[in-house]
């Protein structure tokens, strides 16, 4: 029995090391610098514009483009993009992560909305269209959509307001 568990330990350490060394662990020093370049205010309209023009698209997970679908950071990273030219990291966690908090009652339309769906903060992104609405691709079978600060699910999770734009 001791020896399954040494092995098991050993493995775990291994897995651990692949995935920091393979750049899973956080953004790019490459990424958190675009973020840190911060985005004019002149394109939060057209942020906004373009996730609301791919409200319907399907949603599949890891997708990143609206013909095979998105999921929830997938489309955020699609649409800044496609609107400001600005790559983002892949990842809902790592969006988090080259963004700045911001107080919920400062959000913006292009703001960026996080909350905690898999009981880890930061796993599930949209981006915020005003009075209280946010787009994002919500789950296996559901298509991009318009949601609710306010819907009790999102509600409940809700864990912090972001943004990539300059002013405050």
């Amino acid at each position: 029995m001791c020896r399954y568990f040494a092995d098991w330990r050993r493995l775990t350490a291994i897995l651990c090391a692949i995935f920091i060394l393979s750049g899973c662990a956080g953004p790019s020093q490459q990424q958190r610098d675009i973020a840190l370049q911060q985005l004019p205010e002149s394109h939060r309209q057209e942020v906004v514009m373009t996730a609301l023009g791919l409200m319907g698209s399907p949603y599949r997970y890891g997708g990143r483009d609206p013909f095979a679908g998105f999921d929830c950071s997938g489309l955020v990273s699609y649409v800044f993009q496609k609107a400001s030219g600005t790559p983002l990291p892949r990842s809902a966690y790592e969006q988090a992560a080259v963004s700045r908090r911001i107080n919920r009652r400062e959000l913006r339309a292009g703001d960026l909305v996080f909350f905690n769906t898999l009981g880890r903060p930061n796993s599930h992104v949209g981006i915020y269209i005003g009075d209280g609405r946010f787009v994002n691709a919500p789950s296996s079978g559901g298509r991009v959509r318009v949601d609710s600060l306010s819907n009790p699910y999102f509600s409940k999770r809700f864990n912090s307001a972001r943004t990539l734009f300059s002013s405050r």
